[in-house]
């Protein structure tokens, strides 16, 4: 009965060995570690044996039998094992060599001849036991090592198909070869250099003596695993592959920190394919739960997102009905969105985003939300993605967080916010100044201009200063221009042209604010340096009917790192809430603040108006343009300034260019008249005015804000708004007076002096006060 399993058990195994022999090139192949010119090694064919698999033939052995013998034997309790079964011992070989333990390698398997069709029954029981080396076999069972004896009987399995392992590995007494023994024990510690001493110098003092061939083999295969360990730490990838080419018995499930190492060079030598197959092959044939797990996680490092879904598809299911990679699927939807930030045409699966998107609520991680913000932003998701922005800053605000609101609110035309989150930390790195000079771009290029504050103007032209950043500093001319303040508009171009001679916006700006500030010479000069590169440089028309505040900006712009500002094409339409005067001078280092309403008064050039039809209350917007407009005058003749700016909006609606400049004028004037000196900026912007016009608003506007600015004590401030007042016309009387007060606060006595005889030789009252008050201060002692 023993014998007809025995024979069945070898018909099974020798067929098994068929298939697996008949597999060898497809695994060659897909793997591609085989050499041209010589025959590939069969990568990986010991992974197809399980430390757990016997020969089915063989009832008399029982692996958990012997492994509960081994441990009787080796129990610090004195106990003695089981007697060993008696055919099992019989069929035992010649008395074996002493044995040291396995290390995680491998010897190379003897591959058996490929075999057309497997032997029958009767032939298998026939042939006899071939001659195995047992010693490590029964070393490991000496040293209760039940794990690799399970390894050495599947080795032995593969590599002797006809081999039936012993019931009892004890049962065979020892050799007592005590330097063989000590050999071994080298092995065993691995200890290489020293085991291939011990063995050439016992050569040399016993010529007849070999060493067994599965120390030798064993290590070969040691030195190698060492060998590829090594170039592995040291990243040389190359190493790696052919080492484990030449060495194929290292490719198994017993040596999963192998597979993953090669799988690694294989990644790192461009071969992502390979390396594909390597962790397919594990997931494949290794059933060790951990190592699946961990091969998954190390794979998800080094393979792109689709290379990964086809590696989770081999995901098995759980004891429990879960899927054995459920433990780590929030940290692979993390590195997929990840992946998916970096690369805005990855399309990832919904699964992996809603997974995401509650971990972020329930967890609460602003790295979550910085996933989920910066995914929808590479997509032009602009409102979820600005959702996912302001949680993360809510969690932790961050150079990251921050730099991902920014460029949201631009795309969302809101760069003032923009610029403000990001002005704290645009100092963090180079893409964060990027983004914030791109913010001051968008906030400068906002039409009817932004009503920005001292401080922010301040920094805004610091940081633009310091970067020599050109399209801010071109924004900031179209910005002055807007506001009629051609000087400081021209000073600007200026410098965004030294900074880069070739930006054509710039220069165009410059030639028209030239024209405007009537500098044919400045305007011929442009136009010669430009010839041949613009055209609507050289060949400039009459400017005349440029409204100074309109922006014509050009219709090229300079790229900005992230995005390109707004720019109009046209004069811009509707009425802002308030507008700044822009004094900054490119290298100054004071912004001024808007002012109160101005006292002085414009004169107006018109016919005189009836009071007639405006007494009484009506909606101006259901009036005809013309009619409005009409209006809109006989109410500044009745003092109604404020309904008169409904009635003057009203007209600005008209396709006559007449009566849009009329219409623009007047509520300029309603506005200076109402005190909203600002306001009266951004109105005059609504129209094409003439020069005369133009510079009449301009006059009445910086002498409301010197007198605003000198009221509140900024007496540097109400200089500076008398300089340019001064470029435009002759300063008068009381502004002399004004400056000359500037000076005395400003403890510059000489001035102060100066200014007031001036004036004071006009018969200014005003004037030989303030030198009275001179002496006061500078003579206190003579003065009664």
């Amino acid at each position: 009965m023993k014998s007809s399993l025995v024979a069945v058990s070898a018909a099974v195994v020798v067929a098994t060995l068929i298939t697996g022999l008949k597999d060898r090139a497809a695994l060659q192949e897909k793997f591609g570690l085989g050499a041209a010119g010589k025959p590939a090694p069969e990568l990986m064919m010991m992974g197809r044996i399980r430390p757990t698999d016997a020969p089915a033939g063989n009832s008399e052995f029982n692996a958990q039998l012997v492994a509960d013998k081994i441990e009787a034997i080796t129990s610090p309790s004195p106990s003695a094992p089981d007697p060993p079964d008696k055919d099992a011992a019989e069929a035992q070989p010649a008395p074996p060599q002493p044995a040291a333990p396995q290390t995680a390698a491998q010897p190379t398997p003897v591959t058996p001849p490929i075999v057309s069709e497997p032997p029958a029954p009767q032939q298998a029981a026939a042939a006899p036991q071939p001659a195995v080396d047992e010693s490590a076999l029964r070393y490991f069972a000496s040293r209760g090592d039940k794990v690799r004896l399970q390894a050495e009987i599947s080795r032995l399995q593969a590599l002797y198909p006809n081999w039936v392992p012993p019931a009892d590995p004890l049962a065979v007494p020892q050799n007592g070869d005590k330097q063989l023994e000590a050999m071994w024990q080298l092995y065993s510690d691995g200890r290489y250099a020293e085991l291939r001493k011990a063995v050439a110098d016992r050569q040399a003092a016993d010529a007849g003596w070999q060493p067994p061939a599965d120390l030798l083999d064993r290590l070969d295969v040691a030195e190698a695993r060492a060998r590829l360990i090594n170039a592995s730490d040291l990243k040389q990838y190359a190493t790696v592959v052919d080492t484990a080419a030449a060495t194929p018995s290292l490719l198994t499930c017993s040596e999963i920190d192998i597979l993953w190492r090669v799988a690694e060079a294989f990644i790192q030598t461009e071969r992502a394919q390979r390396g594909q197959d390597a962790y397919t092959y594990i997931l494949k044939s290794c059933s060790n739960p951990a190592e699946r797990l961990a091969t998954v996680e190390k794979a998800s490092t080094l393979l792109a997102y689709q290379p990964m879904q086809a590696l989770l598809a081999l995901e098995r299911p759980a004891a429990d009905g879960s899927k054995e990679f459920d433990g780590i699927r929030d940290n692979l939807a993390r590195r997929f969105m990840a992946e998916g930030d970096d690369d805005p045409n990855l399309a990832i699966a919904p699964d992996y985003i809603a997974r995401l998107e509650k971990l972020a609520g329930t967890e609460g991680l602003a790295s979550d939300a910085l996933l989920l913000g910066w995914y929808q932003l590479r997509r032009n998701n602009d409102a979820d993605a600005e959702k996912w922005f302001r949680a993360a800053r809510a969690k932790q605000d961050s150079a990251a967080a921050s730099q991902g609101l920014t460029l949201a609110l631009i795309a969302r035309k809101a760069p003032e916010e923009a610029e403000d989150v990001m002005f704290g930390w645009r100092a963090d790195s180079d893409d964060a100044i990027s983004t914030y000079l791109a913010a001051t771009a968008n906030l400068m290029a906002l039409q009817p201009p932004a009503d920005l504050a001292e401080d922010v103007l301040h920094r805004i032209a610091t940081e633009v200063i310091a970067r020599k950043y050109v399209p801010t500093a071109q924004q900031f001319g179209w910005y002055a221009r807007s506001l009629n303040q051609f000087q400081t508009a021209a000073r600007w171009f200026e410098t965004a042209l030294a900074w880069k001679p070739d930006d054509e916006p710039s220069a165009y700006g410059l030639v028209i604010t030239r024209e405007q500030l009537s500098d044919r010479k400045g305007v011929l000069d442009l136009q010669r340096a430009w010839a041949g590169r613009s055209s609507r440089i050289t060949n400039l028309e009459d400017t005349s009917s440029l409204m100074p505040n309109a922006v014509t900006p050009p219709p090229e712009k300079g790229r900005l790192a992230t995005q390109q500002p707004a720019q109009p094409t046209q004069p811009p339409q509707g009425a802002a809430e308030a507008e700044r005067q822009i004094t900054l001078q490119p290298g100054s280092e004071a912004v001024v603040r808007a002012a109160r309403p101005s006292v002085e008064t414009v004169t107006v050039p018109r016919g005189p108006r009836q009071t007639r039809g405006c007494s009484t209350t009506i909606d101006a917007g259901q009036l005809k343009p013309a009619d409005a407009l009409s209006r809109g005058w006989c109410l500044m003749d009745i003092n109604r300034p404020m309904e008169a700016i409904s009635a003057f909006e009203a007209a600005l609606q008209s396709p006559s260019r007449k009566v849009r400049e009329d219409a623009a004028y007047g509520q300029s004037l309603a506005y200076l008249r109402a005190g909203l000196s600002t306001n009266a900026a951004v109105a005059a912007t609504k129209a094409p005015q003439n020069r005369q016009r133009a510079a009449e608003l301009q006059v009445a506007i910086l002498a409301d804000r010197a007198l605003s600015a000198f009221d509140a004590g900024r007496y540097r401030e109400t200089l500076i708004y008398l300089d340019q007042r001064a470029q435009l016309q002759q300063e008068r009387i009381d502004l002399m007076v004004l400056r000359g007060y500037c000076y005395l606060n400003l403890k510059m006595y000489g001035d102060a002096t100066r200014i007031f005889e001036a004036a004071a030789a006009t018969g200014s009252r005003d004037a030989a006060r303030g030198l009275a008050d001179v002496r006061n201060v500078t003579h206190p002692d003579t003065n009664n």
